[in-house]
């Protein structure tokens, strides 16, 4: 994995399209949704909206903390995506940063967050933050993105573990609670990222990268797609069981999971570029939904 890059042949130019450049390392739209269900289970731990210090203080760590991993994850990957046309033209593989200074920003990145969070917080959050971002950038981005066609579904353990780190922000502790939370964003991502492995398989081919539609097919990929949002409704299911939420709760899952199913089921009787790219956008959609019905409804309900 190399990709050169001359100091000499990096363009001059202004200080905001280079901070522009340095913002789009960090990947932002990515890091919304996994601040949403940080933030999200904050609320359901405290049964109510936190210290708003101590919301600041956790969104911005888990910020710098996701942002360099992405940093990183660019540097890393500026070899494959200088061949997917849905890449090329990041700052790294068109030239425009040097790859040592991607780096080492994602590495200040990082340090600023455990830091901070040990610093305002508490070290558990701190050292989960921490631990979450090591998962996506030593065993996704380094080993099982090029590796193994699992890759997403291991992997996405680093991206299950923001609503851990709001929870622990709040109650300095895990409880059964904040382990279904990180259950739901697990068994969520790999129908949410099949479905755009399936519009983008060509650029992974490309790149030689063994997502799931390049080395199993289209039609595995979306049976594999049913069957993970299948484990995801009954995942749901669980908390009703243990009465960890209320009514509230069970009508909002009940119906965001029925129109989940329904799209996944959709991409498997339609297999279309539409039903595929459909389900990725709902699938985002149902994520934030879900976490705001699950806050609401410990915030209603109660001690």
């Amino acid at each position: 994995m190399s990709v050169a890059v001359r100091l000499d042949a990096i363009p001059r130019r202004g200080a905001l399209d280079v901070a522009r450049d340095y913002v789009a390392l960090t990947k932002p739209r990515v890091v919304v949704l996994l601040e949403v269900t940080a933030v999200a289970a904050m609320i359901m731990a405290a049964r109510g909206w936190p210290r708003w210090e101590l919301v600041l203080a956790t969104v911005t760590g888990g910020w710098l903390a996701a942002a360099g991993a992405n940093a990183i994850n660019c540097w890393f990957d500026r070899d494959i995506d200088a061949d997917m046309g849905r890449t090329r033209s990041r700052p790294l593989p068109a030239g425009r940063i040097d790859p040592a200074h991607a780096l080492t920003f994602g590495i200040v990145l990082a340090v600023s967050s455990f830091v901070l969070l040990t610093l305002t917080v508490n070290l558990l959050a701190a050292s989960l933050t921490m631990a979450a971002f090591l998962f996506y950038v030593l065993v996704y981005t380094m080993w099982l993105k090029r590796s193994s066609m699992q890759n997403i579904v291991i992997g996405g353990a680093a991206g299950a573990i923001p609503p851990l780190v709001g929870w622990a922000a709040v109650d300095g502790r895990l409880t059964p609670t904040a382990i279904f939370l990180f259950a739901v964003v697990f068994y969520w991502t790999p129908p949410h990222f099949w479905a755009l492995a399936l519009l983008i398989r060509g650029d992974y081919a490309r790149a030689r990268v063994p997502m799931l539609p390049v080395v199993a097919g289209d039609r595995r990929t979306r049976q594999q797609i049913v069957l993970y949002t299948v484990i995801l409704v009954l995942v749901t299911v669980l908390p009703v069981l243990t009465r960890s939420f209320g009514a509230i709760y069970i009508g909002g899952a009940a119906v965001l999971d029925t129109a989940f199913l329904t799209d996944a089921v959709r991409t498997v009787s339609n297999p279309t570029a539409r039903s595929a790219r459909r389900l990725f956008y709902h699938s985002m959609l149902y994520l934030a939904l879900l976490f705001a019905v699950m806050a609401v409804d410990r915030v209603v309900t109660g001690p």
